[in-house]
């Protein structure tokens, strides 16, 4: 598995869908682009909203950690 690269909470919230294009989440440390999903269009999915880490929340969604194959995973936070 290649080594990914580090990004600090701070990069990760400007991938928020309003700062920037890219729209980012992070999950379990690892960073996922989510830009193409509709699900995410403006940065926000339900009550998620994108540049951050979402592992506290992941308990109330009603899928599984699996959703994330689906996405690329371009980086890693420290």
């Amino acid at each position: 598995m290649r080594e990914l690269p580090t990004y600090t909470i701070q990069q990760l919230a400007l991938r928020n869908g309003q700062d920037r294009e890219e729209v980012w989440i992070a999950y379990k440390k690892v960073i996922y682009d989510v830009t193409k999903s509709k699900l995410w269009r403006d940065g926000k999915h339900y009550e998620h909203w994108a540049g951050q880490d979402l592992t506290h929340e992941f308990g109330d969604a009603p899928h599984n950690e699996n959703v994330f194959d689906k996405f690329k995973a371009i980086g890693q936070l420290p």
